[in-house]
Order: structure tokens, then C-alpha cells, then sequence
């Protein structure tokens, strides 16, 4: 069995493309219309996708507790710097637990909890 993708219900569907195609990088592999007044988009090149949906009915939490989702990066520093010019806030780190492992966390534009892992 594989992990196919995780989903996750915005009001703002453009702000969270926008999140994840410039601040994570993740490639736009299709969008659609649903007709019935709500839109799907999966973003990502790999196995495991990040399908984003536009549900009208869909009422929003302030923060999303309990859960989230880690991206590897090159750079933890520049990861930093980008997050800064794009004018997000860092949530809370960066953390070293051991000498092995960075990493900082972020809110997309939906409340989930990202975080950005530097493995040294």
C-alpha cells in the first residue's frame, strides 16, 4: 500500500497555491472545476501528493492543532530568509535536538503546521 496524497480544505484557494508552489516548491500536476462551484488542485512531482480544495462550505479553524507536514531542505537558513522576504512568520524553532538534524516551523495560509527539516 502507498501514502497517495493528503488533503486539505482552504477558503482561500489561491493563497494556498500560491504557498505551495513558492514557498515549498511543490509543482502545480492538475487543477479542476468540480461543478459544483468548488475547484482541486494536486501539487507535488513525487509519489506522495498535496491535494488543495476549494469547498465553499468549508469553514476555516484558526490554527489546525495536532498535525503536520515536513518538508526537507537544503538549507535551513535559506529556507529562513525566503520565508522572511515572502512576509510569513516563523511559528516557532529553529531546533537542534542533536547534531544530526535542523528544523523550523511555519502556518500555511490554512493554519497547518509545516516544518522545514535540514538533515546535517
Amino acid at each position: 500500500m502507498k501514502f497517495c496524497w493528503c488533503t486539505i480544505n482552504t477558503v482561500n484557494f489561491e493563497e494556498s497555491l500560491k504557498f505551495y508552489s513558492e514557498i515549498i516548491g511543490l509543482p502545480l500536476e492538475r487543477r479542476f472545476n468540480t461543478g459544483d462551484g468548488n475547484e482541486i488542485a494536486f501539487l507535488g512531482d513525487m509519489e506522495t501528493k498535496v491535494e488543495i480544495i476549494s469547498n465553499k462550505h468549508f469553514v476555516q479553524s484558526e490554527k489546525i492543532e495536532g498535525i503536520s507536514l515536513g518538508f526537507v531542505t537544503e538549507s535551513i537558513e535559506d529556507t529562513m530568509k525566503l520565508i522572511n522576504e515572502k512576509g510569513l512568520q516563523i511559528d516557532s524553532g529553529p531546533f537542534q535536538p542533536n547534531p544530526h538534524i535542523k528544523f523550523f516551523y511555519v502556518r500555511d495560509p490554512n493554519g497547518l503546521k509545516i516544518q522545514f527539516v535540514e538533515n546535517l
